[in-house]
């Protein structure tokens, strides 16, 4: 009788084990690209980040690219989204199909009247906590100049808990030139939402660099 109780608690143990330990190590990446302006001469660039994501990827994990424009807290704005299969010929063809997606969306795009990034971050928030995945990116793709259209309301705070919010090829204003403190200003105004929000911030404008993105 003993023997039968020590059994059982040792198999409800291993059981507990089990169900407390609910961490993925799946990796999930939403990539917001800003359309708007003159930064849509940069959407190019993009192609190279996608491809690299889509080269590093494995089962489970999941990538979603979407438009940042003028009202971008929707979910038409989303250009592709993924979950690779664990079968990797499955896998090969859901990457073949992603990167056709991307690459008609880049080669057709139309630049956007406005730049609502609030709108695109909670979206993307949004998407990688449905995801379940235990490491959440937000790649920013932008200027990080938000231009609103009227009556959009975005002053309030993010909640970002558990995601890296990364801004890759953050480029300079004209403005810029004349004052570079507003360049500093606006990177340090997006980190500070961000942080606030319980999210963390990366820098990463090199994209020789892309082994970078996905760090940590």
């Amino acid at each position: 009788m003993k023997k039968f109780i020590l059994i059982t608690l040792t198999g409800i143990l291993i059981l507990g084990g089990g169900c407390a330990d609910t961490t993925s190590r799946a990796r999930s990446v939403f990539l917001l690209l800003d359309t708007s302006g003159t930064y849509k001469a940069e959407i190019d660039k993009a192609r190279a980040i996608i491809n690299y994501l889509l080269g590093t990827f494995e089962p489970g994990d999941s990538l979603a690219v979407a438009r940042i424009d003028s009202g971008s807290f929707s979910e038409k704005d989303i250009v592709a989204k993924v979950t690779f299969d664990r079968r990797p010929s499955v896998a090969t063809e859901q990457k073949r199909l992603f990167k056709g997606k991307i690459d008609r969306f880049i080669d057709q795009s139309k630049g956007s009247s406005h730049t609502d990034i609030t709108g695109g971050v909670i979206q993307a928030v949004q998407y990688l906590n449905e995801t379940g995945a235990g490491k959440r990116y937000i790649l920013i793709f932008s200027d990080l100049e938000e231009d609103l259209a009227k009556g959009h309301i975005r002053d309030f705070p993010l909640e970002m808990e558990g995601c890296q919010a990364i801004a890759l090829n953050v480029t300079k204003l004209r403005t810029d030139n004349v004052d570079p403190r507003q360049y500093f200003q606006r990177v340090e105004g997006w980190k500070k939402r961000v942080e606030d929000g319980g999210g963390s911030w990366r820098l990463l404008n090199d994209l020789e660099r892309l082994d970078r993105i996905l760090e940590g």
